[in-house]
């Protein structure tokens, strides 16, 4: 039966109807229809998203201009829809630039820079006005006015989706009273059941931005929310840097070599990659010569009892040149020759032509071209046994059980050397041969005479050579063994003299770029540069946590900067705990991205997964099962600032799985981490340090109670025992007549460093090495002593009258301090 398939294409003319329904599409038109992928999938993520992308584009503006942002969110209801305006004080947006910003999807400055941005696609503001028009049939309606202007520009604009260009629908020029800035509003079908995803966000915006002032007015609010700045500093300037030769790919490289203007190679690697100079251009190089030619493998010259005669085949080549300097041209290339442990057939020929210079320059006799090669091709065949034209066909010598004269050539003992030493000490000697005879039949048929080979085809000849042996000799060499073989060889073999490709002729052969790519990503280069980046930094992640979370504890790390891909990286965490942070459920995780925060998909977030992994029993939180997210009073802050941040998708809500940020991810968790432990440690000693001191403080007085009734003798002093028991350190006063003394006693085993203040109601004078502050008719005395493991030190000052005394004490923990003041 004939199918359908089949016969669609015998109806004349099909393909041409096919033909006339195809046509290209916009940018903005395939968004039109697939609006989920950037975050607008719901009314009320919508609304979220909307905020997000105006307030990244806000922050980003004041940054770039070096001004603290002030930004302003007000979301209204207005009919069926709402409004949303965002307003900073920004530098503003050029007239002519305006339109393509807010009306032009994939348009905008980053996207081709490296260098650590909010937003690089040029999609997210636009695809809010494109949501927008979409929703509700509204323009957005935006104000800009860039510095030192006196009117700022207005324009209702909407998205061509056809043609993903702007069309203006009003434009005019208009009066503003902020000195410079932009206002963007939007009216778009919206709800609030995103609350909390929406102050979440702006609350962990102002965590995260530290230097930032935002207010949110919005409907249910009786008070607008108010996250004012932590700090005065603006984030470090970032620079854009080149790519970084590990993080290109082919496509990308081939583009490159084709857009350069370097002829050279090493000119187009120092020219258009980061941490790129001439030492690591030539290594890259002689790696490409590796893949690219092949290298040389080496023998070893013969030695004093060999019967091979370096001198006698150069003296035999050489013609026409008088016995002298024959024999001086000879003797030299031999005697050089023999100083080498191992020689390929281009350091020979390196060898012979400095020789032929020397003796040149010694006999005023010339050696050409020609006889430099003869001379090369004799001691190459003195060394190796090799005569130029090959010794047949490999697979034929193996037939003939490599008996025919195999052992006599000068590869073999060469070759056993190398694989007896690359092998186990369980290989006998005759399997050995036997491996070391095949390989030498093989190395034979290698590119004539010089023996290049790519490793990987040195690998192929190992493997026919094992399993050649194998059937034939019963003897097994495995994956390792061959492993090691191979490593012999290539570490000992030499990288051609020959020059590398010019760059177009690279340019156009799809393998030779791909031979290129593969030396680059394995040559040692430097880490990109970090000044593209521009991480937090610890003290300011724990300044944004204090200022928006009340808790007992606060600890922040910042790692050192990575590579993933060829992009730089910074990974920064910090950790809250106690206070006012709710005890019940799941620790709070903030998850940061480039300073953004990332509201949706925590569960597909690679940040979320390194937090489950950790063992954080081990650290003082509650975690049922001993995995997945701990339980406690904590919030975990994590932010990841990169050239290349990897999301899992356009609306950029959650971090890919890439194990190099992840392993970061973890180190800097645990950092923190290991603070909190601390911290936790210390609370429960010192908590159960007051229990003690609370039981021995009521035992001690009915202990000293019974003792006098028992004994018929005077209560015991009991003043400072409890000080004494406790290894606490004891304050004690002591008023004798004008005289005020203050006893410092030190009964724990450390040194400490304690400020002490008296606070006195009469002016006190005679200070013992400390000064005084009269603040409204109360007079502070205060001290700095140091304290030894078991001494003492008196603090005194004198006073009339009969006066009031508060003491503090600082510099040590509460529970280990006895007041008896």
């Amino acid at each position: 039966m004939t199918s359908f398939q089949s016969t669609i294409g015998d109806e004349e003319g099909i393909a041409e109807e096919l033909a006339e329904g195809q046509r290209e599409i916009s940018i903005a038109e395939f968004f039109e229809k697939n609006k989920h992928m950037l975050g607008f999938d719901s009314g009320a993520r919508g609304l979220v998203t909307a905020v997000k992308e105006a307030v990244d584009n806000a922050l980003d503006a004041t940054e770039e201009a070096g001004v603290l942002p002030d930004i302003y969110i007000e979301i209204e209801e207005v009919g069926d829809y709402y409004r949303l305006v965002v307003e900073d004080n920004g530098p503003g947006i050029t007239k002519e630039q305006l339109p393509k910003v807010f009306g032009k999807l994939l348009y905008g400055s980053r996207f081709h820079t490296r260098e650590q941005n909010r937003g690089q696609q040029g999609i997210g503001i636009s695809a809010a006005v494109l949501y927008s028009q979409l929703t509700s049939g509204q323009p957005a309606k935006i104000t800009s006015r860039p510095k030192s202007r006196s009117r700022a520009q207005y324009f209702e604009l909407i998205i061509d989706t056809d043609t993903n260009e702007p069309e203006i629908k009003a434009g005019e020029e208009t009066t503003w009273d902020r000195p410079h800035g932009t206002r963007i509003e939007l009216e778009m079908e919206a709800n609030m059941r995103a609350r909390q995803q929406l102050h979440d966000y702006v609350k962990h915006t102002a965590v995260v931005n530290p230097h930032a002032r935002i207010e949110l007015r919005e409907p249910g609010l009786d008070e607008p929310l108010k996250f004012e700045r932590a700090t005065d500093e603006l984030p470090a300037e970032t620079h854009e840097i080149r790519p970084h030769p590990h993080g290109v790919e082919l496509g990308a490289l081939i583009k490159m070599l084709e857009a350069t203007e370097s002829y050279s190679v090493s000119g187009f690697l120092q020219e258009e990659f980061t941490r790129v100079g001439k030492k690591t251009a030539a290594g890259v190089i002689d790696n490409f010569r590796d893949v690219y030619y092949g290298r040389e493998l080496s023998w070893s010259p013969p030695r004093a009892h060999d019967d091979r005669d370096v001198a006698a085949a150069v003296a035999e080549a050489v013609a026409n040149k008088g016995k002298d300097a024959t024999t001086a041209f000879a003797e030299g290339v031999a005697e050089t020759v023999s100083n080498n442990d191992r020689l390929s057939r281009s350091e020979l020929a390196a060898i012979v032509d400095n020789v032929a210079e020397t003796v040149e320059g010694d006999t005023d006799k010339t050696f050409g071209g020609t006889v430099r090669e003869n001379a090369v091709d004799a001691a190459w065949r003195a060394i190796t046994g090799i005569d130029g034209e090959g010794d047949g066909d490999a697979d034929a010598s193996d037939e003939n059980d490599g008996d025919a004269g195999t052992d006599e050539s000068p590869l073999v003992p060469d070759t056993y050397a190398l694989v007896d030493d690359a092998t186990s000490t369980r290989k006998d000697d005759a399997a050995v041969q036997a491996m070391a005879e095949a390989l030498a039949r093989r190395f034979k048929e290698v590119d004539g005479d010089a023996f290049r080979v790519a490793r990987d085809d040195l690998e192929r000849l190992v493997a026919d050579a094992a399993s050649f042996v194998a059937e034939q000799r019963d003897a097994t060499f495995g994956e390792t063994a061959r492993e090691n073989v191979v490593e012999a060889f290539w570490s000992r073999a030499r990288t051609v003299p020959d020059d590398p490709p010019k760059v177009k002729s690279i340019a156009g052969d799809r393998d030779a770029a791909a031979d290129l790519l593969e030396a680059m990503r394995t040559t040692d280069i430097l880490a990109p540069p970090t000044d593209c980046l521009a991480p937090i930094t610890a003290e300011l992640v724990e300044a944004g946590l204090r200022k928006e979370y009340d808790a007992d504890f606060y600890a922040a790390a910042t790692r050192d900067a990575e590579v993933h891909g060829g992009d730089p990286f910074i990974v920064e965490a910090g950790i809250a705990y106690g206070g006012s942070i709710p005890a019940e459920g799941s620790v709070e995780l903030l998850r940061f991205a480039n300073r953004v925060p990332l509201v949706y998909q925590r569960g597909a977030c690679a940040t979320t997964d390194v937090i489950k992994s950790i063992g954080w029993r081990n650290y003082g939180l509650d975690q049922p099962g001993g995995s997945g997210m701990p339980n406690g009073s904590a919030v975990i802050s994590i932010h990841v600032a990169s050239t290349n941040v990897p999301f899992t998708s356009e609306s950029k809500d959650a971090l890919a799985n890439v194990p190099a940020i992840e392993d970061e991810i973890e180190l800097a968790v645990r950092e923190a981490a290991r603070e909190l432990k601390s911290f936790l440690n210390k609370r429960r000693s010192m908590q159960q340090r007051r229990e003690k001191q609370d039981v021995l403080g009521k035992i001690l007085p009915e202990m000293a109670d019974k003792v006098s009734e028992v004994t018929d003798r005077p209560r015991p002093d009991i003043d400072g025992a409890l000080a004494r028991i406790m290894n606490n350190v004891s304050v004690e006063r002591e008023v004798n007549g004008e005289t005020v003394t203050l006893v410092v006693e030190n009964h724990s085993d450390v040194n400490e460093q304690l400020e002490v203040t008296d606070i006195v109601s009469t002016e006190p004078t005679d200070l013992s090495d400390g000064t005084v502050v009269d603040m409204d008719g109360e007079w502070f005395v205060q001290w700095k002593p140091e304290v030894p493991p078991g001494d003492e030190r008196e603090l005194t000052y004198a006073v009339d009258g009969d006066p009031d005394f508060e003491v503090s004490v600082g510099g040590v923990e509460t529970e280990k301090l006895t007041v008896n003041a």
